[in-house]
């Protein structure tokens, strides 16, 4: 199977940013996105440290950053793979060297199917994906045949369940038996386990409302566990959690495998979380380096708009300098103004840096991610990071 060709624009793109190299943070054109590397390896070590002293596997949801190279990272720290939502987003991963890949969503479309079924064929990556009906399981079942996959347990099959997000999923306990039992009726399928991730959980504020939530999902995980059990099915393995409730289902002993991603870089909706006790305290490494380009007594203006970050979570956080708010933006413009009376507006052609409102939509508007070492302030540019699968939204 051969990669989709790059545009000419991604290609001229990322060889104006190998020309960063070895260069001053300050030679960085303006807006750019840019990872700490220092704080990004801190995080890195941390979640992997927590996973194994837990005794959990660890599975990185890549499609917070698109990125071959970083998914290789992230399995070289122990991860034994990774998660994506797209089928795309799994093909672009695999073609660059990936070699453990699960989709935790799922995919009914026969088009989509064909192409993940060739890609289990033709390539070395093992695949799962997540079924919450008896169609997704007949047409992936169809798919494989079609491309010739022969063999036993080519592909890995979670059965989702719906733990309290209200998005997909079957219900708890009965419906998820029914489909475990179609799966296992196919011996190129293996029936892997439930997914059960609480999506919604991951952004209230209150550590009391998200202990809650889980609480609730753990419930119907162990209920639907039970009934596996009692069908002749093996302790299956659970997945989910997320960033900001790990630590809670890490104490259910419900879940064996944590499928947190936002850790890696963090962004400006995780900042406003009130942290639990006892959860690691991850740090914000992935910033919008942008510019002032216009500046008055009430505002000032930089050149990071919302073609540059996403805002659907909410504005981004100025990280530098001090003391000022990102009021409003628009397609091109950032609005900045003082976050108290008395606050200095940075000077024409001065640098500010921001913390993106959410950090998955805000990677898949870059080409490359400029991977700096030693600081935002001093660091140099240690290399370019490609974000393999942006706009693998297929």
């Amino acid at each position: 199977m051969n990669a989709v060709p790059e545009s000419l624009r991604a290609i001229a793109q990322r060889s104006a940013a190998q020309a960063t190299v070895g260069r001053s943070v300050n030679d960085i054109d303006t807006p750019a996105l840019v990872v700490d590397l220092d704080a990004m390896e801190r995080n890195l070590a941390q979640m992997a440290a927590y996973a194994k002293a837990h005794n959990l596997r660890l599975r990185p949801h890549a499609k917070m950053h698109k990125s071959a190279e970083l998914a290789r990272l992230q399995m070289a720290h122990g991860a034994v793979g990774v998660c994506v939502q797209k089928t795309d987003e799994a093909l672009a991963l695999a073609r660059a060297g990936v070699t453990d890949i699960y989709i935790s969503n799922e995919v009914i479309a026969e088009a989509k199917l064909q192409r993940l079924a060739q890609g289990v064929r033709e390539l070395p990556t093992r695949f799962g994906i997540a079924v919450d009906s008896a169609l997704g399981v007949l047409r992936l079942v169809q798919a494989l045949r079609q491309a010739q996959v022969v063999g036993v347990a080519r592909m890995d099959v979670f059965v989702e369940i719906d733990v309290g997000q209200g998005r997909c999923g079957v219900a708890p306990g009965e419906p998820a038996v029914d489909l475990a039992q179609l799966i296992a009726q196919h011996p190129v399928l293996r029936f892997a386990g439930l997914q059960a991730y609480h999506g919604g959980a991951q952004h209230h504020r209150d550590p009391a409302e998200r202990a809650h939530a889980i609480a609730e999902a753990a419930w119907a995980c162990a209920l639907t566990r039970a009934r596996l059990l009692a069908a002749g099915f093996e302790s299956p393995l659970i997945t989910g959690a997320g960033t900001g409730t790990f630590v809670l289902e890490t104490a259910s002993h419900v879940w064996g495998e944590l499928q947190v991603g936002s850790y890696l870089f963090m962004d400006a909706d995780y900042a406003r979380n009130e942290a639990a006790p006892l959860a690691p305290v991850f740090e914000h490494a992935l910033f919008v380096k942008s510019q002032v380009m216009s500046r008055n007594q009430q505002h000032a203006v930089c050149d990071a708009g919302h073609k540059s970050h996403a805002i659907e979570s909410g504005l981004p956080m100025v990280w530098s300098p001090p003391g000022l708010v990102f009021a409003n933006g628009s397609d091109e413009h950032g609005v900045l103004r003082a976050a108290r009376a008395g606050e200095h507006l940075p000077a024409l052609g001065d640098t500010v840096w921001l913390v993106p409102g959410h950090c998955d939509p805000t990677v898949n508007l870059h080409d490359v991610l400029l991977g700096v070492r030693g600081g935002l302030l001093k660091g140099k540019v240690e290399r370019v990071i490609r974000v393999d699968a942006r706009g693998a939204v297929g």
